[in-house]
């Protein structure tokens, strides 16, 4: 022990300690997060041992903090606008992981592990967990952004209300037998996690609800990041007063903030986004610090089979998920290792355990085996995180592009019109709806309408380009209809039209409406192979993904300039 037990001191040298860390891992080409967890290995008590356990625990604040923080960045991303076009294969994800992953965990760990059936429903249940700091860290580290991201991140989000809700019912299956003088009935089993659920999910959305009316007026950034940082303390202070879960009251303030406000993204990131690299700084050294290097030894073939079925568990759920979805190639291969990380929420579940003494007969060796696995998740997942961010072609996309209106949710495949007028008239609603717009429907109708009996805006090739002027606003908006057979729209080059992409520009767009046209035509005006493709796009995401992720889209949908 070469350091005092001044916390502050600590904390300074920890945050000083985790940026150089991470700065010396991406220079490696590795994770920043691995870097940070391997240096609070190297300094904690598995270590070098260099500072006194009680300052450690002094920053447990700091750590709850950034746990909070993470928690509302993931719940943010839980937009069901957004995530309109993945609601199947995070719902059917959702389902595999609940089920396939803790069976798969659980039966490994009783029949292979020689777990007592206690730790293993227990176990099972913690497996479903992903690190949702780890993941937000990655993805803003490779800057990444697409229709895998978006599923990698909803999905974590998601399973992590479900690892607390099974747990929740594993936890009293446990105390059947143990707790003296009471048995558990079926209905205490679902009581239990439907109430944690409830209240915490209550009270993150009551605050997020008084966060956005105080924030309704408010513009500058500093007040904004106050406001914030003052909810996500008081949301997760409340939760641990109250027996509640921290994690899911923050989980759905950011949820709330993000499906009732269009400025949820100003909101959220004003309390974290000057703060994130500090904050995954001392998160992941701090949580290097508490893992114990003994329990990989002491734990032995448990360990290593828990871990080994969580991945495959992982692995096969999603899979199977998300082919059922009808989910694209890279994110039916590369989703399922991309969920390994686990930390935060698997921690903080085995605390519970710890501070119960109805557990104590097996608090222990649930913890030995937890912290293991955690630990051996911790070092190599984010190795896999990155590979697949990667290997998904999303990562440097997390950058405005000439066609970046058109997301996941914008698009309709199969889009069924008997008519030029019927076609628009769908594709405008879809485009005030998916863009959560204020503006007069039936104006901007009309708007496109007169511009189209003007003059035909199909340009041949398959392609129409309908448009008109969005009154507020500064930004291009619009929605693409796709049609394999086509329609019969009097195209100049007498083909049938197979794509609609209905624009709304605002006055001050004309320019960018321009290169935005341009790009289009480019897109699909001479290359017959992508126009194959994109008329027999089964799924919105996998239209997406041939504008946006092919590796040839950049020559057409470029970045644009910051």
């Amino acid at each position: 022990m070469l350091i005092d037990s001044n916390a502050m001191l600590v904390l300074a040298i920890v945050i000083v300690g985790g940026l150089l860390a991470g700065r010396l891992a991406r220079g490696v080409r590795v994770a920043a997060v691995t870097g940070q967890i391997l240096l609070g290995v190297l300094i904690g008590h598995s270590g070098l041992s260099l500072f006194p356990q009680d300052a450690v625990e002094a920053l447990t604040p700091v750590t709850h903090l950034a746990l909070g923080l993470i928690a509302v960045v993931v719940g943010s991303h839980l937009n069901l606008r957004r995530l309109r076009g993945a609601r199947l294969r995070l719902g059917l994800l959702l389902l595999g992981e609940m089920t396939i992953t803790p069976a798969i965990v659980y039966v490994a760990a009783v029949y292979l592990g020689g777990a007592g059936w206690r730790v293993g429903m227990l176990l099972a249940a913690m497996a479903v967990s992903t690190a949702p700091a780890t993941i937000v860290a990655l993805v803003a580290e490779t800057r990444s952004r697409g229709v895998f991201t978006k599923t990698l991140v909803g999905a974590v989000a998601l399973n992590n209300i479900a690892c607390i809700l099974l747990f929740e019912v594993a936890r009293m299956a446990s105390r059947v037998g143990l707790e003296a003088g009471h048995d558990a009935t079926a209905l205490e089993y679902v009581l239990a996690p439907l109430r944690q659920l409830v209240f915490s999910g209550g009270l993150g959305g009551v605050i997020g609800v008084v966060l956005v009316l105080l924030t309704r007026h408010v513009i500058r950034s500093d007040q904004l990041a106050t406001f914030s940082l003052v909810c996500v303390m008081l949301v997760a202070g409340l939760a641990e007063s109250l027996g509640l879960s921290s994690l899911l009251a923050c989980l759905f303030l950011g949820f709330t903030i993000a499906n009732l406000t269009p400025d949820k993204d100003e909101i959220v990131e004003s309390a974290f986004v000057g703060l994130r690299a500090a904050i995954f700084g001392v998160f992941f050294t701090l949580a290097g610090m508490h893992l114990d290097l003994q329990d990989l030894i002491a734990s032995g073939m448990l360990v290593a089979v828990v871990f080994v079925a969580r991945a495959v568990g992982k692995m096969c759920a999603a899979r199977l998920s998300l082919t059922v979805a009808g989910a694209t190639q890279k994110v039916r291969q590369y989703l399922g290792i991309a969920l390994i990380p686990q930390a935060g929420v698997a921690v903080g579940l085995m605390l519970l355990v710890r501070d119960d003494p109805v557990m104590a007969p097996f608090a222990s060796s649930l913890l030995a085996v937890g912290i293991a696995v955690v630990t051996l998740s911790e070092l190599t997942g984010p190795f896999l995180v990155r590979h697949a961010l990667l290997r998904s072609g999303e990562a440097e996309q997390d950058r405005d592009r000439i066609l970046e209106f058109l997301h996941e949710e914008n698009i309709v495949v199969g889009l069924d019109a008997r008519s030029k007028e019927g076609a628009i008239e769908q594709l405008v609603d879809v485009l005030i709806r998916s863009n959560h717009l204020d503006a007069d429907r039936d104006q901007l109708l009309k708007s496109v309408l007169d511009r189209e009996a003007q003059m035909s805006t199909c340009f041949g090739e398959g392609l129409s380009v309908p448009h008109g002027i969005l009154p507020t606003g500064s930004r291009i908006v619009g929605a693409m209809g796709i049609s394999k057979d086509g329609w019969d729209f009097s195209a100049p080059d007498g083909r049938p039209v197979h794509v609609m992409v209905v624009l709304a520009t605002p006055e001050t767009g004309r320019a960018r409406h321009l290169q935005v046209l341009a790009a289009l035509a480019k897109a699909l005006g001479t290359d017959h192979s992508r126009q194959r493709q994109l008329y027999a796009a089964a799924t919105p995401a996998h239209a997406w993904e041939i504008l946006h992720a092919d590796d040839e889209s950049q020559d057409f949908n470029y970045f644009i300039e910051e």
